[in-house]
């Protein structure tokens, strides 16, 4: 098969689209013909030497993908040859033929795009497992989102909106703004212009940012809210003001997907086939795609997403 490698770290000039060995089912694991994968922020760190796969994982980029069940190893349980599914990966998803988990797979919904449905069990898992199984949001709550309009961000307001909740999302230009009120959410803030601390009061916030926004969303809190923090784009390192937090009766929650077990990893899937798929099935929520790039340009898609002009996922394709 062909597969994307990264010959050295560096920008996304060092991605080839290579012969590699085809990889084997192993017990409990499913071979997916890849249909499509997707870019994610982790794969941009990953070819830049910053985020090394966990043990055990293909050497390739990719975090989900959708393909063709091609073969099933011992032990597989409710998955053979021929299902049309989407996966969860800790990597591999930029080639033609991938080994995951069966637990980590799931038969795409009947309403979407085989191809979009590449884009989603990444951010479908971590926006379920987040927003709601671990800050659990509930109805007439407000969710503030952070990149509103990335991958994360356009399913977390589409999700929050179809269990009730009202959302605030920050993204950096109006047309952005605009994009994510066309998804449901209630309000936009420019924070390139505005301090969202000073506008919003949030029962749950999901963060993408990290340090830099620390004290801004411990004061953007209302009582007893809960602060997700999922990514690190403006640092590792913020100053916590514990005596704000508990006066608010506040929690922080730092978490990671991919490093997960996959017995954790399985009951998050599961749960999102439980309470997230019937939602795409009923057109209650959509996959948002800003872009198809051919697998052997991943170099190209790299670029998109590094400009940060991008709405929604820009997936990879293969033309098998």
């Amino acid at each position: 098969m062909h597969a994307i490698m990264i010959d050295r770290p560096g920008g996304p000039e060092v991605l080839s689209w290579r012969e590699v060995p085809d990889p084997r089912p192993g017990r409990g694991e499913i071979i997916i013909d890849v249909t499509a994968s997707a870019v994610n922020r982790a794969d941009l760190l990953q070819r830049q030497g910053l985020y090394d796969p966990p043990p055990g994982a293909p050497p390739y980029l990719g975090l989900e993908c959708s393909g063709v069940v091609g073969e099933v190893g011992a032990d597989v349980e409710g998955f053979a040859p021929g299902d049309r599914v989407c996966a969860l990966l800790a990597g591999g998803g930029y080639a033609q033929r991938v080994a995951v988990p069966w637990q980590q797979v799931m038969r795409v919904p009947d309403r979407v795009d085989p191809v979009e449905a590449a884009g989603l069990p990444e951010v479908a898992c971590t926006v379920w497992s987040n927003v709601f199984m671990t800050a659990r949001l509930r109805k007439g709550e407000t969710l503030l989102v952070h990149g509103g309009a990335s991958g994360i961000g356009t399913l977390a307001v589409q999700l929050a909106k179809a269990f009730g909740s009202r959302v605030v999302v920050t993204a950096g230009s109006a047309e952005k703004i605009a994009r994510c009120l066309e998804l449901g959410a209630d309000e936009g803030i420019d924070y390139r212009e505005e301090d969202f601390a000073e506008k919003v009061r949030a029962d749950v916030i999901l963060d993408i940012i990290g340090g830099r926004y620390l004290a801004q969303n411990v004061k953007a809190l209302k009582t007893g809210g809960r602060l997700v923090v999922i990514g690190m784009q403006g640092g590792t390192r913020g100053e916590l003001d514990l005596g704000a937090l508990l006066v608010k009766r506040a929690s922080v929650h730092g978490t990671t997907l991919r490093s997960r077990p996959v017995d954790e990893k399985g009951a998050i899937v599961r749960s999102v086939v439980d309470d997230v798929w019937p939602l795409f099935d009923a057109g209650a929520i959509r996959p948002v795609v800003h872009a198809r790039v051919p697998m052997s340009e991943a170099a190209r898609a790299h670029r998109i997403v590094e400009a940060g002009e991008h709405v929604g996922k820009v997936l990879l394709t293969n033309d098998l």
